[in-house]
């Protein structure tokens, strides 16, 4: 979904970094191709050390209490699957976030864009100048 959402927006995926625990579907061969395809760089935690990859296991933590403890259960994996797709994006666009000051991820990230100037773009503004 990150990848998908960013390349419609135009953005560059070439330092999207995936972060994960080292749970057996993060190394199946299909999805580590599947970010290697995109650019995209796989971080996954050291064996036996939490902090490594806290916002992996912080997220997970978040999706299980507000999503599968407090709304299930589902009916049906079609149920779940379309609960988890409207979680994530409630998470990513209207889930008030304290650690980045009270708004969304996509908000955060939307400020972030606008407010650096892309590679290459200062140099030929200057060079316009002259």
């Amino acid at each position: 979904m990150g990848i998908w959402a960013r390349t419609r927006n135009g953005r560059a995926i070439d330092q999207l970094i995936h972060h994960s625990d080292r749970g057996s579907q993060y190394r199946a061969i299909r999805y580590t191709q599947r970010l290697a395809d995109a650019g995209a760089v796989a971080s996954v935690g050291s064996r036996g050390d939490s902090f490594d990859n806290a916002m992996a296991k912080a997220f997970n933590s978040l999706f299980k209490a507000e999503l599968i403890r407090n709304k299930g259960p589902w009916k049906s994996i079609d149920d779940l699957e379309f609960a988890v797709a409207e979680y994530i994006d409630w998470f990513n666009h209207r889930r008030l976030h304290s650690e980045i000051g009270m708004i969304p991820p996509a908000e955060a990230e939307q400020s972030y864009y606008h407010s650096h100037i892309p590679v290459g773009t200062a140099e030929r503004a200057f060079e316009s100048l002259y």
